[in-house]
């Protein structure tokens, strides 16, 4: 998949996705590290309910960097710091 500032590329016998992103990209979060160049690292893990494991997350105290957030094109997300 790719769009304006963004690829991300994966194989279905490779488990995961390698997401690049333009930096300066409003997506890209959070803002401490927007704009910074090879400074910060975004492991994305695909689950089947967004809502429960941000509850889960959340309630074991793990920092929430960024709220659930909708894009465009429906992706929902939300950012953890560890």
């Amino acid at each position: 998949m790719a769009a304006d500032g963004f690829v991300s590329l994966a194989h279905p016998s490779a488990g995961f996705n390698l997401i690049f992103l333009r930096v300066g990209l409003p997506t890209f979060k959070p803002a401490a590290v927007a704009g910074h160049r090879a400074d910060g690292l975004l492991v994305v893990f695909v689950v089947d309910d967004l809502d429960a494991e941000y509850k889960r997350l959340s309630d074991e105290g793990v920092v929430v960097t960024t709220a659930i957030e909708t894009e465009e094109w429906g992706e929902r997300f939300f950012q953890v710091t560890p």
